[in-house]
């Protein structure tokens, strides 16, 4: 089933619906939105596009994303979405990749994929400009139909050795995804909406399916990012708002100033990163019981648990703060189950690998045969997270195996930030590990043996990977912890992180 089938019904039954938003302001109807993304994949085809073929999206949020997304969906196409703060490197990569045909560009990043395109890219089209609305021209067509495991979003998650790997999502995995939104996170109606201030690149982007779903209003914040003051002035305008949006977000608006309005949202749903109890607590006691909790990967996007409003508002249960502490209990999408090294399942209590099934999890990794094959095994998404589950079925999150440092929300894997370090002629080694911070959840600490100055790493990283990849703290020593093996320890490095040890 092609997933724009969903907004196809939303665009005949309620054609007057507020579709998309531009800050207080009606952007497109359904029945507009409907016409539109109808008249792109029609424009689509006209460049040459098969069923197929991936167009890629390189935009901050803006209102035409959603157009943009369903566009291809329409015409039997898959779309390549791509974070906006990406270096130009990395953006060439994906693109590259993933053998994108076309690539739909916002403005202010048209330069640097026009610098970065490869050339099996054919066509590099501009939100605004006029070859942009000439694929409008036509009108409407058919819906083209796809098979459910035909690839819908190719998401690039972050890899362990400097490559991002494209997680093969298929129409049954986000419509299986957005079933399970409504039935276990959030049953949002008609006259509902979502502000969508984390980049729609990622899981806000993802949960703009089940809203088309149940026809609910996509809003974009008119600054493109995430601003509390703003977020809470749109959420007093718009009712039965929800709001996706990683711990350190939830923290901001928090702790936002006392004289801000205090916004009756729907839903805050967060994940992407540790939420720390007491920030749960806060945020319980400002906005109320409004607050859900996903734990997902982007093989398994936003699916593997979820903590319910319900159990994190239940103050009188007696394991209240054991159950906050948790990611909450399987998604109702998915099988869960903690495994040894050899994927025997676990009792409650003890810690062990995450390992997911079900219809939401991943095809697998485009193009990379060896990578899936670790991942994917006797049908299990292996997650590389390491966790237990206690006698009434809640998850813990323990540990991350592969080292990723989560900060503002972004996944940042340390081989990639050592590897471009180690370019330096003068870095002999280097270590990165994470640092909580109040702000961003985490910030990247490098422990370096090197004779280079901060200035020259700095720009090195910001020569090769993204700005908010590169480290924020240099410490600088004589050799780092190893074991027998000559495998650097990077557990003493937390533990002097942790005594203060930044010298």
């Amino acid at each position: 089933m092609n997933l724009a089938l969903w907004l196809e019904r939303a665009g005949k039954a309620f054609p007057d619906n507020p579709a998309v938003a531009l800050g207080e302001k009606v952007f497109q109807s359904y029945g507009k939105l409907s016409d539109r993304v109808g008249r792109l994949a029609g424009g689509l085809q006209r460049l040459g596009l098969k069923p197929g073929d991936r167009v890629a999206i390189c935009s901050k949020n803006r209102p035409e994303y959603v157009e943009a997304m369903y566009g291809p969906w329409w015409g039997a196409f898959s779309t390549v979405p791509i974070n906006a703060k990406l270096h130009g490197t990395e953006i060439s990569y994906i693109l590259e990749n993933s053998g994108a045909k076309a690539c739909l560009v916002g403005p202010e990043l048209a330069s640097i994929v026009r610098q970065n395109a490869p050339s099996s890219l054919e066509h590099l089209i501009v939100f605004g400009k006029p070859a942009y609305e000439k694929l409008f021209t036509d009108k409407t067509t058919s819906i083209r139909h796809a098979e459910p495991d035909d690839l819908a979003w190719l998401f690039y998650t972050s890899g362990t050795t400097g490559r991002p790997k494209g997680a093969m999502l298929s129409h049954r995995s986000l419509y299986t995804m957005a079933l399970a939104y409504h039935s276990d996170i959030d049953p949002a109606c008609s006259r509902d909406a979502i502000i969508h201030a984390a980049p729609m690149s990622h899981g806000s982007g993802i949960y703009m399916v089940p809203h088309v779903l149940a026809a609910a209003c996509n809003i974009i914040p008119e600054s493109g990012s995430f601003d509390p003051h703003e977020i809470f002035r749109l959420a007093n305008v718009w009712p039965g708002t929800s709001l996706f949006a990683a711990p350190t977000m939830v923290n901001r608006m928090t702790t936002c100033s006392a004289d801000s309005p205090n916004p009756g949202f729907r839903a805050i749903i967060y994940g992407g990163g540790p939420m720390y109890v007491e920030d749960a607590r806060a945020a319980l006691n400002r906005f109320g019981p409004c607050l859900v909790q996903i734990y997902g990967q982007g093989e398994s996007p936003m699916t593997i648990t979820v903590c319910s409003r319900k159990t994190i508002a239940d103050k009188d249960h007696p394991r209240w703060l054991e159950r906050l502490a948790s990611v909450g209990i399987a998604n109702s999408a998915v099988e869960v189950r903690v495994a040894d090294a050899d994927g025997t399942s676990l009792p409650a209590g003890t810690a062990g690998e995450i390992l997911v099934r079900g219809d939401a999890v991943m095809k697998g990794y485009w193009k990379n045969p060896d990578a899936t094959a670790e991942t994917l095994k006797g049908g299990w998404l292996y997650t590389g997270d390491i966790g237990f589950f206690d006698e009434d079925g809640f998850l813990t999150l323990k540990d991350r195996a592969k080292d990723v440092i989560i900060s503002g929300g972004a996944n940042i894997y340390p081989r990639e930030v050592e590897e471009v370090l180690l370019k330096h002629p003068r870095v002999k080694e280097v270590s990165v590990i994470g640092r909580p911070n109040p702000d961003w959840g985490e910030i990247l600490v490098a422990y370096v043996v090197a004779k280079a100055t901060e200035t020259e790493l700095d720009a090195l990283c910001l020569q090769h990977i993204a700005r908010f990849k590169r480290p924020k703290v240099y410490v600088y020593v004589e050799e780092l912890p190893k074991n027998n093996y000559g495998k650097i320890i990077k557990t003493k490095l937390r533990i002097l992180l942790e005594n203060g040890d930044t010298n």
